[in-house]
Parts: C-alpha cells; sequence; structure tokens
C-alpha cells in the first residue's frame, strides 16, 4: 500500500520556501505515496503548480484568517482569530520590553501559539505515515494532525532572527526530523537550539531545471523588453524576492547612485512586493533614482525577467538559501550575491558567482568592477553552461521518514 503523506503551507505567493515546495511536489513518486497537500488560505501564483497527483485539501476559514486583518477576520466571524491574535500582541510587546530585540521578529510563533487553541483539529482527514510542516511556526502540524512520523523544515538564517527559544524549543522538540536546507542554516540553527542537533537531516531546495527554463519560455523576449528595454551601453541588474528587511532592496537607489557615479550606465529593476515597498519608493525618490530604480511589482512567472536581464542581483542583509539565486544559475546569468552569512553555501566565488561586499559604498564599487569585468562575466556563464543545478533527487530523502 502507498504511503499516506500530509503536507501543509500558510499559502502558495511568490516565494523561496512556496517555490522550493512545489519543486518537492514536482519531484514525488506517487507510485509510493498518496500526498494531501493543506494549504491554510488557497491564495498565490503557485497555486495552479500544484502537480495533478496532489489530493488539495478544502480550505478551512479559521486556518484561512490566522494572517489576515483582523477586522476581515472580525467580519468572517473568527473571534477565536482575532482574541488569539490580540493576545500574541500583547505577549510579543512583553517580551520586546525584556529582549530590545533589534533584528527580525517571534511574532509569527507567538501568533500560531496564541491562536492553535482556537483552531478546528485536522485529525478529520485520518492517520497519516509522515507529516510535513513546510514552513514556521510548527505549532498547527504538531498539534493538530494525526501522523506516525512528522517533520518540520528550516528555511532561515537564525542568526538575523530574533526567536523566543523558550517558546519554540518545546515545538521544535516535538518533531520526529527536522529538515534544514543547507550546513550553514543547519550551523545558525543550532546555535539557537543545540540540543536539537540530533534530528537534523540537511536536504536543498528542490529545482527542476526543466519546470525553470520551460517557464523562462513562456513569455516573448520581446514583451519583457517593454518593461524592461535593452538600451546601448546600459547594464540591467535584476533582483527577485519580497519586499523585506531581509532582501535590503530599500539600500539599492544608494548602490545604483554610487554606481552611476562611477560613470557606469545601469538600471536596476525589482521584482516583488512587501511591506518595504514605500519605504524603498522613498528611498528611490531620496537618491534620485526614479529614471534608474524600476519596481516591475509582482509577477506570476519571474523567469522571463530573470532570462532576459544582463546581471541577477541578490543584495541581502541575510538568507536562509537563496531559490532566485539558484534560478539565476539555472538560466545562466552573471550573479552577484553579498556576503550574507549563508552566501557561500550559495555561490562559488568567480567560479559560478561573485560574492560581493555589503555596506553599500563596497558593493556598488565591485558590481561596477564586475560590469566591467566582461571576461570573468563570460567565465561564469560557461561554467553554468557546463553544470547541472537541478537536484530532483533529494526528494527521495522523504523514503528516510516515513
Amino acid at each position: 500500500m502507498k504511503k499516506r503523506i500530509f503536507i501543509a503551507i500558510h499559502y502558495l505567493e511568490i516565494g523561496g520556501a512556496e517555490i522550493s515546495l512545489i519543486g518537492l511536489l514536482s519531484a514525488l513518486d506517487y507510485s509510493k505515496y498518496d500526498v494531501d497537500l493543506f494549504v491554510h488560505s488557497h491564495q498565490g501564483e503557485l497555486m495552479p503548480f500544484i502537480p495533478k497527483e496532489v489530493n488539495l485539501l478544502p480550505e478551512i476559514p479559521a486556518y484561512a484568517y490566522i494572517e489576515r486583518p483582523m477586522k476581515d477576520a472580525l467580519k468572517a466571524g473568527q473571534w477565536g482569530v482575532v482574541l488569539g491574535r490580540l493576545k500574541a500582541k500583547w505577549q510579543m510587546r512583553q517580551y520586546r520590553r525584556k529582549n530590545h530585540p533589534t533584528e527580525g521578529s517571534a511574532v509569527f510563533q507567538y501568533v500560531f501559539s496564541a491562536v492553535e487553541p482556537y483552531l478546528p483539529s485536522l485529525r478529520k482527514f485520518g492517520e497519516y505515515d509522515l507529516a510535513i510542516s513546510f514552513l514556521t511556526p510548527h505549532n498547527i502540524v504538531l498539534n493538530k494532525v494525526a501522523a506516525k512520523k512528522k517533520v518540520c523544515w528550516i528555511h532561515t538564517d537564525y542568526s538575523r532572527v530574533d526567536v523566543d527559544t523558550a517558546l519554540e524549543l518545546p515545538v521544535w522538540s516535538g518533531f520526529d526530523h527536522i529538515v534544514s536546507i543547507s550546513p550553514d542554516v543547519t550551523r545558525t540553527f543550532l546555535q539557537k537550539f543545540p540540543t536539537l542537533s540530533g534530528k537534523i537531516v540537511e536536504m536543498e531546495n528542490i529545482l527542476s531545471p526543466d519546470f525553470v527554463r520551460g517557464r523562462a519560455e513562456m513569455i516573448p523576449a520581446e514583451t519583457i523588453e517593454q518593461e524592461m528595454p535593452r538600451e546601448q551601453g546600459v547594464t540591467r541588474i535584476l533582483s527577485v524576492g519580497r519586499f523585506t528587511t531581509a532582501k535590503n532592496y530599500d539600500n539599492v537607489p544608494d548602490i545604483c547612485r554610487r554606481i552611476l557615479e562611477k560613470g557606469i550606465a545601469v538600471k536596476w529593476y525589482l521584482i516583488g512586493y512587501g511591506g518595504d515597498e514605500a519605504l524603498i519608493r522613498q528611498r528611490i525618490a531620496d537618491c534620485h533614482m526614479e529614471r534608474h530604480v524600476i519596481i516591475l511589482g509582482k509577477k506570476s512567472n519571474p523567469y522571463p525577467y530573470i532570462k532576459s536581464c544582463d546581471i541577477y542581483a541578490q543584495p541581502s542583509r541575510f538568507e536562509g538559501k537563496s531559490v532566485t539565486v539558484r534560478e539565476a544559475q539555472i538560466l545562466c546569468k552573471p550573479v552577484v550575491v553579498t556576503d550574507y552569512a549563508t552566501a557561500r553555501s550559495q555561490v562559488a566565488h568567480e567560479l559560478d558567482g561573485i560574492i560581493v561586499p555589503l555596506a553599500n559604498a563596497d558593493c556598488a564599487e565591485a558590481i561596477a568592477q564586475f560590469i566591467q569585468n566582461q571576461p570573468l562575466q563570460r567565465q561564469l556563464v560557461s561554467y553554468l553552461h557546463s553544470h547541472d543545478y537541478g537536484n530532483v533527487a533529494e526528494a527521495k530523502k522523504i523514503d528516510l521518514f516515513v
């Protein structure tokens, strides 16, 4: 008989973890597994890419409103969710008064811990051989799902995230295994939770080169160039990701300004969405970069834009392991990443990309040099053409858990 697997995630908006989940679902062996996917809120551009073999479980209103505005939850009669959210807000305020966190936030752990008692059980779907919680917080799979084995995922550089370890440790400890997407992610996680080392299994984000390349061909280059036009002597840099503190897009206007001051013509395009958009637009105005830093917004298919750019840049403050960097490498683009803590687990400097300093002035200097170094760019592209960045075989590690 086939094994039953339950997988949970918040939603399927464009994002690294969400794309990685689609990669995992696409790579599973459905002759061995029956897979039920529970998406809290049935929203996001990646919903159509759920493989046909996967059984998408129905949306349950209480779960769908966990992360929606509280006024919407009130209108929908989700009083428990609202009460839990208010309790979490108070708990987080108390935590901040005592600990004064400077980066990151434990807020979602507080929200899920406080809301969970008001959520209906998911045991009505029966007992599974394996239950997977793909994105933190992991309370729901731990406490609401019946399964013989339970596994959760780490996608974050924990050296840059403030967490209430006393609140989180019991949740992580309740799982049979914890999947880490890279050695650096493992290292930073164990700095916070050293007692969990025996539960760690490393499994890379799964990406299918055929999926990435196929999607990159779905929009003609002529259409892309209406938004991201080729101009003689102008280098087009592209970054893709949520507009959050981690991605550091608020510093792109200043970096771009410094590159231009060196006499190098450049335009830097940003694809994404998120809470930092107003801040980024303000920084663009402050630096007078309206003609050089262009926000293209949310794109359901960013791959044709990656294929068309001259350089792909990930200027992050911190990352777990960037899925878009790997996608750019699959599409054979010269890649630039900043020297965040996990950068070297992703890019081999001057072999399949370059690593530049995070500080704006030094970052701009290094990118300017890279733009002018055409032989190095060609060398990187040649290397990428001759190497396979697919890793669908990673999905076989699921066999270890059931």
